[in-house]
């Protein structure tokens, strides 16, 4: 079964576009290691709980959304090797200067690997 990445943000409102253009020129290098599947999910509908919530996952600010991104791989063994791929591959490097700046405060990026339990097929 397939092995999942997952990670929530907080991203600028206002800097939308420089956000979607930044996974845009990233997210294929994922691709290219073995993953199946990026996606880069825009918060629409992300309401604030009592308890516990997104917002307060990512010490969202007012003028920031929560974006909700998750990697699929065919299997753990493929993503171990794919992302030991990346954090040697030099257009990985936020300190490379051919590389843009990241759009987000990535020290507040939340993340994690999960092991598929259960996938329902489409009917």
């Amino acid at each position: 079964m397939a092995y999942i990445d997952g990670f929530v943000i907080a991203a600028p409102a206002a800097r939308r576009q420089e956000v979607v253009d930044y996974a845009a020129r990233f997210d294929p290098l994922f691709l290219e290691v073995g993953a199946t599947r990026v996606v880069e999910a825009w918060g629409d509908d992300v309401p604030h709980g009592k308890l516990t919530d997104f917002h307060r996952a990512v010490a969202a600010t007012e003028d920031e959304v929560v974006m909700f991104s998750w990697v699929e791989w065919p299997d753990k063994a493929t993503r171990d090797a794919g992302m030991a791929q990346l954090m040697q591959d030099p257009r990985m490097d936020p300190a490379n200067p051919d590389n843009p700046p990241v759009p987000f405060d990535g020290k507040r990026m939340i993340f994690g690997g999960f092991e598929m339990v259960l996938e329902l097929p489409k009917a």
